[in-house]
């Protein structure tokens, strides 16, 4: 498994937001949801996409946004359109002085807008929750991405009006395909951070993929350059140069990002979880995890069921 496909295989979609809206000039959305991570799709017209204080980002027939969060911008039918609709955290939906228009504006089975006849066709996906396997990937990105959607774009579009049995988990991996789609071409046009660009390299791209295939094996850096085949010192070195920080140091940060997102699982136990991620007690991941999250495993735990 390589470091894209480890980071983006934790925290996948369950039951995200998704809505298709239909939409004619003028229109502008305000969106304040403070969610980790969005996706929009482009199925016809066009829309602009505004951060604050950044120039606005035009949206063509087949591309695809994906947006980090937690700060607001704006999606419009042009720049210069004043916002008419703000979207809130929880995804409510509501008019500038707060009165909900989800229903007023209700088009049918996920689908939303001022007009069902509009040109103006957009499909969001929302993730809701920061997985903390994901954090990585997210500090890698920008406020905002845009790429072509290719294929999966007519895939999704299809499917988001149905309302069939299984319905939510098919349209949670077309959101999940359609993410990395437009992740791996990203990554592939513009400069990636260090520990994507070492998963190339023969030797430590090699160590780290046994980390993540493996994490509750004991690894020391003896153990991963004798697999790898170099000196320990020789790993040592050559890792924190193209990762920027020590193997040991990487190791603990994925074993407690897999730990915090096993811990959301409704019957995990802290004792499950330090076992799959290679501590040898409960007590030694309650320790290791208030230290790196500054809360306990039963307050992250919690915190994530509410």
């Amino acid at each position: 498994m390589d470091q894209l496909a480890a980071l983006l295989d934790g925290p996948r979609a369950r039951g995200a937001f998704l809505l298709r809206s239909v939409l004619d000039p003028p229109w502008s959305l305000r969106i304040q949801d403070e969610a980790p991570l969005s996706v929009i799709a482009q199925v016809s017209g066009e829309s602009w996409i505004v951060f604050d204080g950044r120039a606005p980002v035009r949206l063509l027939p087949g591309e695809v946004a994906v947006t980090r969060g937690p700060e607001p911008y704006t999606v419009a039918d042009h720049p210069a359109t004043e916002p008419q609709v703000v979207i809130h955290p929880g995804q409510h939906c509501a008019s500038l002085d707060g009165e909900s228009l989800f229903e007023a504006m209700g088009l049918g089975v996920r689908t939303w807008g001022n007009n069902p006849d509009g040109g103006t066709v957009l499909l969001t996906g929302t993730y809701n929750l920061e997985g903390a396997v994901s954090r990585r990937l997210l500090e890698a990105l920008p406020l905002l991405i845009v790429q072509p959607g290719g294929p999966i774009i007519p895939l999704l579009t299809d499917e988001i009006v149905k309302d069939e049995p299984g319905q939510e988990a098919v349209l949670d991996r077309l959101l999940d395909l359609l993410l990395i789609a437009v992740l791996r071409a990203w990554f592939a046009t513009h400069e990636a951070p260090g520990w994507f660009r070492a998963m190339g390299d023969p030797v430590v791209g090699r160590a780290m993929r046994m980390m993540h295939n493996n994490p509750a094996h004991p690894w020391t850096v003896a153990a991963l350059a004798a697999e790898v085949g170099v000196s320990r010192a020789s790993l040592a070195r050559r890792f924190t140069e193209l990762v920027g920080e020590p193997p040991m140091a990487f190791l603990t940060g994925w074993r407690l990002a897999l730990a915090a997102d096993l811990l959301r699982e409704p019957d995990a136990t802290i004792g499950s979880v330090a076992r799959k991620v290679g501590y040898g007690s409960p007590f030694a991941l309650s320790a290791a995890f208030k230290r790196v999250h500054g809360v306990s495993p039963q307050e992250h735990r919690a915190g994530a069921l509410q």
